[in-house]
């Protein structure tokens, strides 16, 4: 068993304060949580820049206090046993309690820029003389770098040492404080930092719970009697379950409404590295964000596909998002132009003030526009790893392969297409693995590198695929279609690639590493494996078609070939691209609906498998429908037949 964190965010919309027993409404309540989040986030912006330094860096990164003792793991005891403790402004007075909320802030924050210092020195000791970094160079940065390092944190900090070394004339920063001032902190109250002094919680039946904390009535508290107990009833969304714990929340201000970030606990099954037999195969896309296959190995280690493409399609979503990015630009710039315009005039001048108001303007609309494209990258993350979970738990499957995101940094002979930046794969991959944990699934990465080169079916590393816009345009050189030339492959190249993961995953499950630190499975090791496709076997439940009322007879009735000479697999060639799939894209929490009449399966990962009427979340996406399908697909073992197989279906099967 393992214990799963998630974090619901919920609002406050009222408190009583307890001595006087008053209701204050949501208006009175955020003007005092604001003032409790002002004071925590100044006194520890004052501890980060008063220690913004590389020597107070060094001793933070060195994890080693001045008794020589290992600093805890707690940021404000650490901060505390250096020394680093935060302090009230003058005439106000806090709590001890409320002092620990902004060590620990503080403490997030200089830990976060000692990992970022980590990213920056290894990028600075592997810069390239001329030009953009090549395989070694990739190679040797990645063996410097921290763990938990993103790509996404690779190309920004790579961006601003770039823009460094061209204001200072080619030089590269010497260490983080020279790249960067201290980094501002945010407003919040991290009440885990608190004890029972301070903060409690405590659940009011199964969708309530009840939050208690001390709060200023002044927004500059001079003594004990300025602070008073507020009690809110928080309303539970269905995201946390009824067995979850709840922990110490966070508050926080969000276009002046109270917002309580609710962290909470549940237990859960630790699923397996391997003894897998059915995964489902995740591709990454441009266009099509997710493109998926379902994979059965069979007791002869032979994988096996039903050929069925599984899409996740949000082209309308990258467009949206894409065009959003621009409209961002224009306004950086406006606001660019207008500052550099107010500057070159006297304050005297009319036209400052009119100016700076339109620059001003400009700001703000940047970042509602910036609000709006996190809003949507969130969205489109979370329903995109919804959509891949049901997919999984509906074909029955223990596993879920995804390429690995550190194997797909570019090698600088292309360019990736501007969408790209918009689908937030990093995202999608934690919300994955965040999801298929609740679900009992295994999420492992697997490298992709030759994913969409060889031929999935006889390729196994030697048999390249010729890629075509159109499988009726075999003489033009394209992206979107893969055509085998040996055994006559033709289909989508994303779905090639899916089933060329799902082979990986399954053949490689004995070399799968976790790292201790994330807890993230990786296949260290590549195994290439060549890709049946078989259909899946008919079963009794299906609904069985009307009697056709025929006219007279007026010619012979045509042959048919006998049951022992029908052949299960699927058709390998396609003349025309596949038609989109339309509807069935369930958002991110809600349950998706039935499709099939007997659904087999069991147990607490397929709880959530019942219909539902209400419709809330993300949406505007295609996406294939989740069906629920037995997993008995491919060839079986000789003497009897998979569950749900009939005996005609397994003389079938043998033949």
């Amino acid at each position: 068993m393992g214990v799963l964190t998630s974090t619901a965010t919920c609002a406050a919309l009222s408190a009583v304060v307890e001595p006087t027993g008053v209701r204050v409404r949501e208006r009175v309540l955020a003007v005092r949580v604001g003032w409790l989040a002002g004071l925590v986030a100044g006194m520890a912006a004052a501890v980060v820049s008063g220690h913004w330094s590389s020597a107070d860096l060094d001793i933070l990164a060195g994890g080693v206090g001045p008794d020589g003792r290992a600093l805890p793991v707690r940021g404000w005891t650490a901060l505390r046993r250096l020394g680093w403790t935060a302090a009230a402004p003058g005439g106000v007075y806090v709590s001890d309690r409320v002092r620990r909320c902004a060590e620990e802030e503080a403490a997030r924050a200089l830990r976060l820029a000692v990992h970022r210092r980590q990213v920056v020195a290894a990028i600075v000791a592997t810069w390239p003389e001329h030009g953009r970094r090549d395989e070694a160079g990739w190679r040797a940065l990645r063996g410097l770098l921290p763990p938990g390092a993103t790509t996404a944190e690779i190309v920004n900090r790579t961006r601003q040492v770039r823009a460094h070394a061209y204001a200072h004339g080619g030089a590269l920063p010497r260490d983080l404080p020279d790249l960067e001032a201290a980094p501002a902190v945010a407003a919040q109250v991290l009440l885990a930092a608190a004890d029972r002094q301070l903060a409690t919680i405590a659940r009011d039946g199964g969708d309530r719970a009840v939050l208690r904390v001390q709060l200023p009535l002044v927004e500059y508290p001079a003594r004990r009697a300025d602070w008073a107990w507020h009690t809110m009833a928080i309303a539970l969304p269905p995201t946390v379950a009824a067995g979850a714990v709840l922990c110490a929340p966070t508050l926080r201000l969000a276009r002046h409404r109270v917002r309580v970030d609710l962290p909470h606990r549940t237990a859960v099954v630790r699923a397996a590295t391997s003894g897998h037999r059915v995964a489902l195969g995740i591709d990454w896309g441009v266009n099509t964000l997710l493109t998926a296959t379902v994979g059965r190995l069979t007791d002869t280690g032979r994988v096996v596909t039903d050929g069925r493409m599984l899409r996740y399609d949000a082209t309308a979503i990258s467009a949206k998002l894409h065009r959003l990015r621009g409209h961002r630009e224009h306004l950086a710039a406006k606001r660019t132009h207008h500052t550099a315009l107010a500057a070159g005039l006297p304050d005297t001048d009319p036209r400052t003030a009119r100016l700076q108001a339109l620059a001003e303007h400009a700001d703000t609309e940047h970042e509602r526009v910036c609000a709006r494209i996190r809003h949507l990258n969130k969205a489109l993350a979370w329903s995109a790893a919804r959509w891949a979970v049901d997919q999984a738990v509906a074909l029955h499957a223990s596993a879920v392969y995804v390429e690995d995101l550190a194997t797909l940094q570019a090698r600088g002979r292309r360019k990736g297409n501007a969408r790209l930046s918009g689908q937030v794969r990093g995202t999608v991959t934690d919300a994955i693995v965040h999801l298929a944990a609740k679900a009992g699934l295994a999420v492992v990465t697997v490298p992709a590198r030759g994913t969409s080169r060889y031929c999935p079916r006889c390729g196994q590393g030697s048999t390249e695929l010729t890629h075509l816009p159109a499988p009726d345009r075999p003489q033009q050189r394209g992206w979107k279609w893969a055509a085998c030339a040996r055994c006559r492959l033709s289909t989508d190249r994303d779905h090639a690639a899916a089933m060329r993961i799902t082979a990986r995953g399954l053949l490689a499950q004995h070399h799968v590493r976790t790292d201790r630190a994330t807890g993230r499975h990786t296949t260290t090791r590549v195994v290439e494996g060549d890709v049946a496709t078989a259909r899946r076997p008919a079963t009794g439940t299906r609904t069985r078609k009307q009697p056709v009322t025929r006219g007279p007879k007026t010619g012979p009735t045509p042959k048919r070939p006998p049951a022992s000479k029908l052949s299960r697999r699927v058709p390998d060639r396609r003349t025309v691209p596949a038609p989109p799939c339309t509807g069935g894209q369930r958002p991110a929490g809600q349950e998706p609906k039935n499709h099939h009449p007997r659904v087999a399966a069991s147990g607490p990962a397929h709880d959530f498998l019942k219909p539902q009427h209400h419709r809330t979340g993300f949406h505007h996406v295609h996406a294939t429908p989740v069906i629920c399908l037995p997993a008995d697909f491919g060839p079986a073992r000789h003497g009897h037949a998979p569950p749900g197989m009939s005996e005609t279906h397994r003389q079938i099967q043998e033949v």
